[in-house]
């Protein structure tokens, strides 16, 4: 039997962090626990790159642009979807989710959803560094991790229609 396992291991990996600054309240400090859980693990400060985006729905944008420069080994997006009186939460949390989710399958490159989806400003502000920690360096951590493990997983053919 084989067994693949990422690791905390930071070390040669290039980082993007995909930043929302609608509710920069929140994401301000997503950042920063994103920022910091690379460093403490090991990422070179010099291989983190920051691109700031309007809001959530543009997450995915950005972030099928770095994943598909060859220049990063994951891309974390970073942002606060807040429900609000009107169905505007249900179409920007879920769009952004599922649009998150289709970089990372047609790039090969991890891309992790750091976005907070909360009913309140407040329970937002306890996962963004608050009594639940900070999601944003959970998400950090899960690069690595993912990034690390990738590298370990067999390679897929090259080829017509091939994501290699």
């Amino acid at each position: 039997m084989t067994t693949f396992s990422g690791q905390q291991r930071g070390q040669g990996l290039r980082v993007a962090l995909v930043c929302s600054r609608f509710n920069d309240l929140v994401t301000e400090r997503l950042l920063a626990g994103a920022t910091d859980g690379l460093l403490r693990h090991g990422v070179d400060e010099a291989s983190v790159t920051v691109a700031w985006v309007p809001g959530a729905f543009e997450l995915p944008l950005a972030a099928s642009r770095l994943a598909a420069s060859g220049e990063v080994d994951a891309v974390v997006c970073l942002g606060a979807v807040i429900r609000g009186a009107t169905a505007h939460f249900d179409y920007v949390a879920g769009q952004c989710a599922a649009g998150v989710q289709r970089v990372q399958l047609e790039t090969g490159v991890p891309v992790i959803f750091g976005v907070l989806t909360t009913e309140t400003v407040e329970q937002a502000l306890d996962r963004a560094g608050g009594k639940s920690g900070n999601k944003g360096f959970d998400a950090a951590t899960a690069a690595i991790e993912m990034a690390d493990l990738l590298r370990q997983l067999p390679k897929p053919p090259a080829g017509p229609g091939s994501r290699g």
